[in-house]
């Protein structure tokens, strides 16, 4: 008789407040055709976490186990994996939304969503960087398409998101202008920001113009308003992928284009990402360090808004 091997997980049986989080003994993974199975070391906490919590979002009713990014050693490897032997360290991001699962001591998921961990970055530093880096490159790379001398504008600048896009903007040569509140300007221009608003006091849509690309991470009447900004031909590019149509009508009727996106999960994004990082052009702030055991902690710290940069979660 055979036991089935377990592992530790943050799971929850029903959505609500912090503490519906809690660790339990989990059925341990194991990779299939094309997958690796991954010792997690490290796993970050973003935004999308907590909503998930609290309402379900694209999961619907739990149990289910949160987390989308991570960095560990590979355990074992599946039929016909070829990039990647036991022992390798690597980092990536399961695929948004449903591949969640990374808050635990292992998962299984395809190679196709892993790179090589950056040798400059320890788990933890790692472990910050895939959900936040792929969402900016993707919205300023691949869609925005960033040049040299172009002004671009990211809310939430300090932000999990926010702030690795300001580097990866600078990297691009961009004039970058960042919105967050006035105590987090020094944060800012740390990050290299060439203008800092505080969206507490100043109405960015009046400040700020001749705008090529706006970064959307706040949605609402962010998304629109930040159409006002722009050149003609530019863009607003929302990380928020569902809102009012009024977005795209209004972006029409003055001459700039509107994109909603989701992240996707990219071992060649990674792989760009990983450059800028040993380039020394781009790394995740970390702002606290749980044990997988305080991941409600995490939840409750990241919800107040006064943190700048990432919560990572570590299993050892």
């Amino acid at each position: 008789m055979t036991t089935e091997a377990t592992m530790r997980a943050v799971t929850q049986q029903a959505l609500g407040e912090p503490d519906v989080l809690v660790v339990a003994d989990h059925p341990r993974p194991e990779p299939r055709t094309n997958e690796i199975l991954v010792r997690v070391k490290a796993t970050s906490v973003n935004p999308t976490d907590w909503k998930h919590r609290e309402n379900g979002g694209f999961l619907g009713q739990p149990p289910f186990v949160l987390g989308w990014d991570l960095s560990g050693v590979v355990e074992a490897v599946g039929i016909g994996v070829a990039r990647f032997v036991p022992g390798d360290e690597v980092f990536g991001m399961l695929s948004y939304p449903f591949g969640h699962g990374a808050h635990a001591d292992y998962v299984a998921a395809p190679a196709a969503w892993f790179a090589p961990k950056p040798a400059s970055l320890d788990h933890v530093q790692a472990a910050a960087l895939p959900l936040v880096s792929l969402t900016a490159w993707q919205a300023l790379v691949e869609y925005a398409d960033i040049q040299p001398g172009q002004r671009v504008l990211i809310h939430a600048a300090a932000g999990g998101v926010g702030h690795v896009a300001v580097q990866i903007a600078k990297a691009r040569g961009a004039y970058v202008i960042g919105t967050a509140s006035a105590g987090k300007h020094d944060f800012l221009r740390e990050l290299g920001v060439d203008e800092a608003i505080d969206y507490r006091e100043v109405d960015f849509a009046e400040a700020v113009s001749d705008v090529d690309a706006v970064l959307d991470t706040i949605g609402g009447e962010t998304s629109t308003r930040s159409l006002r900004t722009l050149r003609p031909g530019g863009i607003v590019v929302s990380i928020l992928p569902v809102g009012s149509n009024d977005f795209f009508r209004e972006a029409e009727e003055l001459g700039v284009r509107a994109i909603r996106m989701l992240v996707d999960a990219s071992r060649h994004d990674l792989v760009s990402i990983t450059e800028l990082v040993e380039q020394g052009a781009l790394q995740a702030r970390i702002a606290d360090v749980f044990p997988l055991e305080q991941a409600a902690e995490a939840h409750r710290l990241g919800e107040t808004g006064r943190t700048a940069g990432k919560m990572v979660l570590t299993t050892d």
